[in-house]
């Protein structure tokens, strides 16, 4: 296994150079260029590999640079170009007051998902996707109102009055109902868009939200079939630092999207002050007619 590893790490850099190439039909680009930049860092957390030839999708063709040891090598210039085109989406549409849903179950994605999620103040699943999150959004949100009272109750101290047995169990019930919907609990409403990583362990997930109309965005391995996802994102979807570097670019998309919220929110303002000019008018009428009998 370290001799599998070494072998792909030995064509690290020679492999970046080949890409930087081939950006520019056979003229290496300059270092301090915004796309190599990002290939490069794309390529130092793993991104590029992709699963063995023999598991892959033949509709992820399109997406493959080459292969090297018996492993497909992901494009990475097109892996920066559509990184870029899911940012911009998503800077849109929190611009414009949309949500999103960072979904992510796997080992390797727990923690990024749900410290990018939180980062930017989304919403999130990182644990198990519960069937009927989005085509039955009624029935989840009946459980999070139920988790919502009891934890009303415990901040309250109404437990101290049960049994110590009784009490012990709600507080497991929480605890197990806050693994599952703590990164929902304040979605009050569907979200807007889904990114998602590994479109094959979240098919759950991506089949409800085309059944529901809501855009994907979602980081697809060289194994998974693209053609349900509306911004894919080609890359690694196994290596931790892949995932991260993904997660964190989509997040910072998210908070440049709510800085444009500022200036919307500020001409609503002055909007809203605007028809406070006429009642002073009117009472510059009226004070004529007040005072003119007694100046007669």
């Amino acid at each position: 296994m370290n001799s599998y590893a070494h072998s792909l790490h030995f064509h690290l850099y020679s492999l970046y150079d080949i890409i930087c190439c081939s950006l520019q039909g056979g003229i290496f680009l300059p270092e301090n260029t915004s796309t190599t930049t990002t290939i490069k860092e794309l390529l130092e957390a793993g991104a590029h590999f992709g699963h063995q030839t023999s598991h892959w999708h033949p509709r992820m063709k399109n997406y493959i640079f080459t292969k090297r040891d018996g492993i497909h090598i992901i494009n990475l210039e097109l892996t920066a170009g559509l990184l870029d085109k899911a940012c911009t989406f998503v800077k849109e549409l929190i611009a414009e007051g949309g949500t999103i849903l960072f979904v992510g179950t796997k080992k390797q994605a727990h923690d990024a998902i749900e410290e990018e999620a939180k980062r930017c103040g989304m919403f999130y699943v990182n644990n198990r996707w519960i069937g009927g999150t989005l085509t039955n959004f009624t029935t989840i949100q009946s459980r999070i109102d139920y988790l919502v009272r009891l934890e009303d109750q415990r901040d309250k101290g109404e437990f101290l009055r049960l049994p110590k047995k009784e009490a012990q169990e709600i507080e497991e019930e929480i605890a197990r109902m806050n693994k599952q919907l703590g990164g929902i609990k304040e979605m009050t409403r569907l979200p807007s868009a889904l990114f998602i990583v590994d479109t094959v362990k979240e098919s759950i997930a991506i089949a409800e939200a085309k059944r529901v109309d809501i855009p994907i965005a979602a980081v697809v391995d060289t194994n998974s079939n693209p053609t349900d996802i509306d911004y894919l994102i080609p890359a690694n979807d196994d290596a931790i630092r892949a995932i991260k570097l993904i997660c964190h670019r989509i997040a910072d998309a998210v908070l440049e999207g709510k800085a444009l919220q500022v200036p919307i929110k500020s001409e609503e303002e002055g909007e809203g002050t605007a028809p406070a000019a006429p009642p002073a008018a009117e009472t510059q009428n009226t004070e004529p007619v007040v005072f003119t009998p007694d100046d007669k």
